[in-house]
């Protein structure tokens, strides 16, 4: 009886111990998530500031309240952290407003749609409008994503005959630069809101989509969308 007593107890000290390691891990994963989103938190707010190329390490390691050997545990150079913000984020927009346009047969509807969103979550969202308006014309910083989506849709709206344009980069462009300078305005308090559709309006003319069809796509109201959780984990205020 003794000698079975004892085995129960070692097996019970056993599985205390399993649970006890168990919670110590799952404990240290949600502290080292924690200190990981907060490093993305700072990111959007230190490249926004300085913009892709200007902020140090030491700055985000100052802005986050971290130590320089925990930066090294999540990211080994600012250029990683941007990638990071880039994957996380830009992408999470992008391919959540690819879900609720994908049903649209016309190509321009989708183009106008996904930009008219686009460009609504910057406002919605300023410190995250800060970032892409300020980072976004370098390279991967608008996304992954843009470059699978905007250009399938714009080859096809050519091929349709739907849209006129020399290239598919040139109205990639065109339609990427107006929509940033346009978020940029409202933001800065330069132009109110509308200011968003009446640039878009523009841009979707400059890829020679007719008059009369961009009148009709800008009175279309945009659909209610859940953003990705990332924009308020990052910081991000949501819109009153």
């Amino acid at each position: 009886m003794t000698k079975l007593s004892s085995l129960m107890g070692n097996t019970l000290s056993t599985s205390v111990g399993l649970v006890s390691d168990d919670h110590r891990v799952r404990t240290g994963a949600a502290r080292r998530e924690k200190t990981r989103q907060k490093l993305l938190s700072t990111a959007v707010s230190v490249f926004a500031e300085k913009g892709v190329d200007a902020p140090s390490i030491d700055e985000f390691i100052a802005a986050a309240g971290v130590s320089r050997g925990t930066f090294y545990n999540h990211f080994k150079t600012t250029r990683e952290l941007l990638d990071a913000v880039t994957a996380e984020v830009s992408d999470e927009v992008i391919a959540t407003i690819e879900g609720v346009v994908a049903g649209i047969d016309n190509p321009v509807q989708r183009v106008a749609c996904g930009c008219a969103m686009y460009m609504q979550v910057a406002v919605d969202h300023p410190a995250w409008g800060a970032f892409i308006t300020r980072t976004g014309m370098r390279g991967t910083a608008s996304g992954h994503l843009v470059d699978v989506y905007l250009p399938r849709d714009l080859e096809l709206a050519r091929d349709q005959g739907l849209a006129s344009f020399p290239s598919v980069r040139a109205a990639r462009d065109a339609l990427l630069g107006s929509l940033r300078q346009g978020i940029e305005s409202v933001l800065s308090g330069a132009a109110p809101q509308e200011h968003l559709r009446d640039t878009l309006g523009i841009a979707l003319r400059g890829i020679g989509v007719p008059k009369a069809q961009i009148s009709r796509l800008m009175a279309v109201p945009l659909a209610e969308i859940e953003w990705p959780p990332m924009l308020l984990l990052l910081g991000v205020s949501e819109p009153e």
